[in-house]
């Protein structure tokens, strides 16, 4: 790791990168990233790219539509919090370690809130600001055969951000695809985000946010990305729910990694 990248240093640059972000109001507010982290870093991220054993099969929304013939899942993931990341070889597990850290800070998630308040506001009123938030970030990959239907995400989220991670600029047609909802109730692509190296996008979650992704073909071996998602902590029972997730996803990635030992 170099040290010149220190933590506060690293939580600065993703800082500025959002502020500094462009805005989209159609077909709903969000953010387009051009450069999210430091190239160098960026560089470290790639090389620390965990091996596909590493990864457990994803649930949730984020399968639907992604199994493939031989049932094979096509999209995994790996929890950025460091009981999850501890069984990564040491070097992968340095730099995994300072990117939780950068993605989980409040200067990160304060800046986010700032700059999506016309999402927020649209859905928590005036005190959105006030609106209490669980960061979780988990490091995707997407295999051929992924693919998911146009759909808007669960109100337990807040703010939904994908960071792409791909090695170059081969690939920008299979980003994430954004719809805007006609009076018939038809949900036609607006916009897509390139799927290019560094870049990313981010919303605040609402009943309009629809959005979906192509199928991944047989062109790319891997479709990795960070998302970043903001859950809703306000209340006793989000706050529990949030942390027994955490809790229960421990305990499964450690029974994976037992099956594999």
């Amino acid at each position: 790791m170099r040290q010149s990248w220190a933590v506060n240093d690293l939580i600065g640059f993703v800082v500025n990168s959002v502020r500094t972000a462009p805005a989209d109001d159609a077909p709903f507010h969000h953010l387009r990233f051009e450069r999210v982290f430091p190239d160098d870093f960026y560089g470290e991220m790639l090389e620390a790219m965990p091996v596909a054993e590493d990864y457990r099969a994803m649930s949730g929304k984020s399968k639907m539509g992604s199994s493939r013939p031989d049932g094979k899942p096509t999209r995994a993931k790996i929890d950025l919090f460091p009981e999850y990341i501890r069984h990564l070889p040491p070097r992968k597990r340095a730099v995994w370690d300072v990117a939780s850290r950068v993605l989980r800070s409040k200067e990160v998630e304060s800046a986010f809130v700032q700059r999506l308040a016309p999402g927020l506001q649209r859905r928590f009123g005036g005190n959105f600001q006030k609106v209490q938030m669980y960061p979780v970030p988990i490091l995707t990959r997407d295999i051929p055969g992924y693919r998911i239907f146009k759909h808007t995400d669960s109100l337990w989220k807040g703010i939904t951000v994908q960071f792409y991670l791909p090695p170059d600029n081969s690939t920008p047609h299979i980003g994430t695809i954004f719809h805007e909802v006609l009076p018939t109730g038809r949900k036609p692509k607006k916009a897509q985000m390139p799927f290019s190296p560094n870049t990313g996008y981010a919303f605040a979650v609402a009943d309009n946010t629809w959005h979906s992704a192509d199928p991944v073909g047989p062109e790319v071996k891997t479709r990795d990305s960070i998302l970043l998602t903001y859950f809703v902590d306000a209340g006793s029972w989000r706050f529990l729910r949030n942390r027994g997730r955490r809790i229960g996803n421990l305990l499964l990635n450690e029974l994976r990694n037992l099956k594999h030992n």
